[in-house]
């Protein structure tokens, strides 16, 4: 189970990088819960669609020095890595773009459910990337 479940994160961050949104959003339950750094709880896959069309365009990512655990029995994994970033567009309330790059490490965990994720948890320091972007 632990090895499914590790595929699986895999299998998501991977799709995240190569920019595969279908991939990406497939891999996600229905009803799957958003909880986005220092945010609010989002739920649904049409609510995390539309938070990913929007980080699309404000943001350009990738996702490197990944580390993945899994529970035993496969229904929850963590995920460790450090995000290296372009800022494109001013995203409200944050410092203007001007193609700031970030190198930012964040973290994330899973619920898993029926062999998708249920839930996503985001975590990453915010004054850390601000500071970086009002720096550039």
């Amino acid at each position: 189970m632990t090895q499914n479940a590790k595929a699986l994160i895999e299998k998501y961050y991977g799709a995240f990088n190569a920019g595969d949104m279908d991939t990406f959003l497939e891999l996600l339950t229905d009803d799957v819960v958003h909880d986005i750094n220092q945010g609010e709880r989002q739920t649904g896959k049409q609510a995390f669609r539309a938070f990913m069309d929007k980080m699309n365009t404000n943001y350009k990512e990738q996702l490197v020095d990944m580390v993945i655990m899994a529970s035993e029995d496969g229904t929850r994994a963590a995920a460790e890595f450090v995000v290296l970033g372009e800022y494109l567009k001013t995203d409200e309330g944050l410092p203007p773009a001007k193609g700031q790059k970030y190198h930012l490490p964040a973290g994330a965990f899973f619920e898993i459910r029926d062999g998708k994720v249920a839930r996503i948890t985001n975590y990453y320091n915010l004054q850390d990337w601000i500071d970086q972007v009002a720096k550039a």
